[in-house]
């Protein structure tokens, strides 16, 4: 058989049970709006969670009179720890003219320059700053006779990592649930519509046809009604972009901050995930309905 013949047999069951057909519709509508608002939030989230965790890192402070030859000495010493990604140094000229820009009343009091030379030691993985703490000041002491201390932030750093940590799982779950909720409810949906046409499955199982002559319609207008929702809830999605978040985008930074999933690629996503959803639905529900 051609695919005009089954795309033409699910337009035909379509308008024949268009009530059960709009109901499929509406929860696939319902389902990819939720998605569509879901999959950027837990974006963000994620995202600000990672730049929380990007920002963690082990301080050394060096003596005030560290030479350049002492800050060279202190770079190769601190590469060689294990976990280090990267050291980055910010000398005290520099440092000064920093903290002098951001206070300038305070700074112009100052005689001399108190800040001292200073290494921001960043980590491979963020869970590994303790390490690195560790690791640069055994036993109590500092590895190199010029470091004048390293950063003691370990209950800070562990809550940061606990916290960070406690929102990725949780939103990993959360979208795990939501996806499982998602594909039971269209199959649910889709089973009540199949359910009010059961003796039309077992009419045409009963004069021969084949399982998959059966199905192939069914399939078809899962597919058709899960895109079709799926436009619905992008269109829905679209104009609410247009028309609150983009103009709001350009007055909070809050807004226009995270770094979400492009809309393009959301819309693929929705899509295909309708289409793909409500023909699985279709097909797997029928099963039940072949056993004539």
């Amino acid at each position: 058989m051609k695919v005009g013949f089954f795309l033409r047999e699910a337009v035909r069951s379509m308008r024949r049970s268009a009530a059960p057909s709009f109901a499929a519709l509406a929860t696939v509508l319902v389902t990819m709006l939720v998605l569509g608002v879901f999959i950027p939030i837990v974006q963000a989230t994620n995202g600000a969670a990672n730049s929380v965790r990007g920002r963690v890192m082990v301080d050394v402070y060096l003596k005030n009179n560290a030479t350049a030859a002492d800050d060279a000495r202190v770079r190769s010493e601190l590469l060689t720890v294990s976990h280090v990604k990267s050291v980055q140094f910010v000398s005290k000229a520099t440092a000064y003219a920093q903290q002098s820009a951001q206070y300038p009343q305070a700074y112009a009091l100052l005689g001399s320059n108190p800040l001292p030379d200073t290494f921001h030691v960043v980590p491979d993985r963020p869970g590994n700053v303790l390490a690195i703490h560790t690791a640069l000041t055994p036993g109590g002491a500092v590895i190199d006779p010029m470091i004048a201390s390293v950063s003691n932030k370990q209950n800070d750093t562990k809550k940061i990592l606990e916290v960070t940590n406690l929102v990725t799982i949780t939103a990993a779950v959360l979208t795990v649930l939501l996806v499982l909720a998602s594909i039971l409810l269209i199959a649910n949906t889709i089973r009540l519509s199949l359910y009010a046409r059961r003796r039309e499955v077992e009419v045409m199982k009963l004069v021969g046809a084949t399982d998959w002559f059966i199905r192939w319609p069914f399939v078809i207008e899962g597919m058709i009604v899960g895109s079709a929702g799926a436009l619905l809830a992008i269109a829905l999605l679209g104009a609410t972009k247009i028309a609150l978040l983009d103009p709001l985008a350009s007055h909070w930074t809050l807004i226009a901050a995270p770094r979400t999933i492009a809309f393009s690629v959301l819309v693929a996503v929705l899509l295909t995930a309708g289409a793909l959803v409500s023909a699985m639905g279709s097909g797997l529900s029928l099963r039940r309905f072949l056993r004539v």
